[in-house]
């Protein structure tokens, strides 16, 4: 098997985890993942990440705080801006991907009781052991944020190649104050987004679905002739 073979093969296993096992990960297994992840591009070799990764006791009162704030009804208030609105394709595609999660856990279609709860499972982590929160230098701006993306995504990766299950969750960052109340956030850096770590449940229905991917014609645009 070729790299690229090796390399789509791993592209197509990782899935986002929205049930873990309680089971902690072995502390050299998410060094292993995190030392890979190390080796993403950034630009001007900036290498902006910084990851804070709660466990155990930690972990548990960080969790049950997030989970009073998201059932009190709280707004959102996050460091960094979230979409304004999703629209067209994008808006498709988000429903596309909530529906085939609903149908999956057995949430019908209008029952707002029902999709809350699950709602709150973004909170609860999806009862994984692991959360790594991911920050960003607020005098680097865009770019910052661009480089933890890449480092978000390559940590994914590694983590699936050693038999891990993740999810980036941008809820995480609804409430920074939560944050960094159980956290030791320096306070010159925004947050990015949260990773939730474990081992998955293959058994858990909502693992049981996979979203789909937009085909070359919908996002490539070709100027001028490509080498055949």
């Amino acid at each position: 098997m070729d790299e690229l073979a090796s390399l789509d093969q791993l592209l197509a296993r990782r899935h986002s985890c929205r049930a873990f096992r309680p089971d902690p990960v072995p502390r050299d297994l998410l060094e292993r993942a995190l030392a890979a992840a190390g080796r993403s591009a950034s630009w001007c070799n900036a290498q902006p990440w910084q990851v804070h990764i709660a466990s155990g006791e930690p972990l548990e009162r960080l969790r049950a705080a997030l989970i009073a704030r998201a059932g009190s009804g709280a707004l959102a208030a996050p460091e960094l801006d979230w979409p304004r609105e999703y629209s067209g394709v994008y808006r498709d595609r988000r429903r596309e991907c909530g529906w085939a999660l609903y149908e999956a856990v057995g949430v019908p279609k209008g029952d707002r009781a029902a999709s809350a709860a699950q709602g709150l499972e973004n909170f609860r982590l999806f009862g994984a052991p692991h959360l790594a929160v991911v920050t960003s230098p607020q005098d680097l701006g865009t770019h910052g944020v661009m480089d933890c993306g890449a480092w978000v995504s390559n940590f994914m990766l590694a983590a699936t190649a050693l038999g891990l299950g993740t999810i980036a969750q941008a809820a995480v960052a609804s409430w920074p104050d939560i944050l960094r109340s159980h956290l030791p956030l320096p306070t010159d850096r925004n947050v990015v987004c949260g990773i939730s770590i474990g081992f998955a449940d293959p058994t858990h229905p909502a693992n049981g679905f996979r979203t789909t991917r937009a085909p070359l014609s919908e996002v490539v645009t070709w100027v001028g002739e490509a080498e055949p």
